[in-house]
């Protein structure tokens, strides 16, 4: 398979727009726009960022703090930068508590090193989550190498009745079973 092939069917899966932030040897803040983030473990607080080994951040991440900005939907100059085109208006940076923040952002979450593994072209670098906020800002998505926005809200009346409804459970309490076999044979007509 070609890797320009293989990149296609990647970008099928819609994802939010991260940028992961460290210092870099100097101890200034640096940058890198990444879409590899995952969320691992709540016990232990874990999250996951893959980056490439040919990017500068790659370099200051072994063994140090970063920090995870889930880009706001109003930030696509934000994600460029990082991305390497740099914009007229610079982002702003804040002090974070583990690593430098990117003001605006969605959710901001605060890492210390936890583990590293080998990812082959990349490198998987794995957080243990000191800190996180939430702005309550709608998220950037990135789809077929395009931003996006999230759209108009579905309605949840979907759900209505539902057994699978999303705020009841599978099963409320007053649900009762009668086993297939005892259950009466339907009739004819």
């Amino acid at each position: 398979m070609e890797q320009n092939q293989l990149r296609g069917i990647f970008g099928q899966f819609a994802s939010g727009v991260t940028v992961i932030t460290c210092t870099n040897a100097d101890g200034q803040p640096h940058g890198a726009t990444v879409t590899a983030f995952t969320a691992i473990s709540l016990e232990p607080r874990l999250c996951q960022i893959t980056m490439t080994r040919k990017s500068k951040a790659c370099g200051y991440l072994g063994n140090a703090p970063f920090a995870v900005n889930i880009l706001a939907s109003d930030q696509v100059d934000t994600a460029m930068h990082f991305a390497g085109r740099p914009q007229r208006t610079e982002p702003r940076w804040i002090d974070g508590p583990t690593a430098p923040l990117l003001d605006g952002a969605a959710a901001t979450i605060s890492c210390v090193p936890w583990k590293e593994y080998d990812g082959g072209d990349h490198i998987i670098f794995i957080g243990e989550i000191v800190d996180a906020q939430s702005s309550g800002k709608d998220p950037l998505l990135f789809y077929r190498s395009t931003f996006h926005d999230l759209g108009a809200t579905s309605s949840t009346t979907v759900w209505n009745g539902s057994q699978d409804d999303p705020h009841s459970g599978w099963f409320d309490a007053t649900t009762s079973f009668t086993p297939i076999h005892l259950q009466p044979a339907p009739q004819t007509i």
